[in-house]
């Protein structure tokens, strides 16, 4: 169970991220080591093909698992990724896309966490990218509070 705390910092530090509001992106569930993101189609957001431009999608897969990460880690950590990598494996086409980011292994200062990215198309639903991602938790920062 996550605490109350945990999660009003993770809601309010989502609110405060203006990459997420520009992309739209929204902040839909929170658990301990579970993250959920959603992320409209906007035409502004696409490439020449008409997809969800990969850097689009990415940003948000990112958030999802530093905010996956940072709901495992104690109340004064802010958190930073430091690496991901991420898999294209359909065109991001859809009405939404729905962004689980979830923690694989955590350690005291580093966490590994995975994030899917699912196209929504009317009743269609197809996995178009992942990400694995390492997150470092930050202490003593007063530029990295989260």
């Amino acid at each position: 169970m996550l605490d109350a705390a945990i999660r009003a910092k993770i809601e309010a530090s989502f609110a405060a991220q203006p990459a997420m509001a520009l992309l739209n992106a929204r902040l839909s569930r929170v658990e301990s080591g579970e993250v959920e993101l959603t992320l409209p189609f906007d035409r502004k957001i696409t490439q020449q093909h008409g997809f969800v431009h990969a850097g689009m999608l990415g940003a948000v897969m990112d958030s999802a698992c530093g905010y996956a990460a940072l709901s495992t880690m104690p109340l004064e950590s802010g958190i930073l990724t430091i690496e991901y990598k991420m898999n294209c494996l359909a065109p991001a086409k859809g009405e939404f896309f729905r962004l689980l980011g979830t923690v694989r292994k955590r350690g005291r200062t580093i966490v590994v966490a995975e994030c899917e990215a699912w196209a929504h198309d009317g009743e269609s639903v197809k996995l178009v990218a992942t990400m694995s991602a390492t997150e470092m938790s930050i202490l003593g920062r007063e530029d990295v509070k989260n």
